[in-house]
């Protein structure tokens, strides 16, 4: 198995002969191990069970692992000023995918949100000879697949362009990251916050939680320090993290509403 992937979370690790005894992801209190143990995958293997989904999402390309693997999220394609950007990955990388990219200008970076998401990123890297692949450095420990292409950025913000800002929000993982694209898709611009703030299943709030599948809830002072971050930064839309979980218009009002529920909702 030459880069195993963990069959829990979708993270593929760095070359081995046989794979790592633990997923340090899925041992983390934030994910978890399988109800049957840990388990490995490859690129090679999951490339013949599954394939890739294009959808179209407000004009943006979506694609997503048909059926659903691991986490489940989904990636999206931004045709920004600064480039095309690949927001958030996959755990595999198909050659319709490349076509489709291409045929859509190719790919300039990819830029993802936190661990849970760095699924494949090496191999969609390679697969468009070499992008950068943007991260936080304060989760530089939770890359476990080490490659020249990535690059990790510092501080609260990183402009990519005049109107494609990363935001550092914290909170989740350390380096937890949304990306702000002002006046896009549509005029009112996008928030694209991956975990951070994660679209609740009404799509009119956002939530925030330390580890969502254990339920373990953020603290108050990581919330504040996330609307502290959103000051200064207007969106019409807020695009979350698998298919169709966003908030389509009005979502700067939902987001605030939601940090004045969460507040209510610890003090009582």
């Amino acid at each position: 198995m030459s880069f195993p992937i963990c069959a829990t979370c979708g993270t593929q690790f760095a070359e081995s002969i046989s794979p790592p005894a633990a997923c340090p992801v899925c041992e983390d209190e934030r994910q978890y191990v399988g109800w049957a143990g840990q388990a490995w995958t490859s690129h090679e293997e999951l490339s013949v069970k599954y394939k890739l989904r294009f959808d179209e999402e407000q004009g943006l390309l979506t694609i997503g692992l048909e059926p659903a693997f691991a986490i489940n999220q989904r990636a999206l394609l931004l045709p920004t000023d600064a480039g095309n950007i690949l927001w958030e990955c996959l755990s595999i990388v198909t050659p319709e995918a490349v076509a489709a990219i291409k045929a859509r200008g190719g790919l300039d970076y990819i830029v993802i949100s936190h661990p849970h998401f760095y699924a494949s990123m090496v191999e969609w890297s390679e697969a468009f000879g070499g992008v950068p692949i943007l991260l936080h450095e304060a989760d530089k420990a939770w890359v476990l697949r080490p490659s020249p292409h990535v690059q990790f950025w510092s501080g609260d913000e990183h402009k990519l362009s005049d109107t494609v800002t990363l935001i550092r929000c914290g909170g989740h993982f350390d380096g937890s990251t949304a990306l702000h694209w002002k006046g896009q898709p549509g005029e009112g611009g996008a928030l694209f916050p991956g975990d951070a703030l994660q679209v609740a299943m009404d799509r009119r709030h956002v939530t925030f939680m330390y580890s969502y599948p254990n339920y373990i809830p953020m603290r108050p002072a990581a919330v504040r320090h996330i609307q502290s971050r959103m000051l200064g930064y207007e969106f019409a839309d807020l695009f979350g993290y698998s298919a169709k979980r966003n908030i389509i218009g009005g979502a700067r009002e939902a987001v605030n509403q939601s940090f004045e529920r969460y507040f209510k909702a610890i003090s009582e």
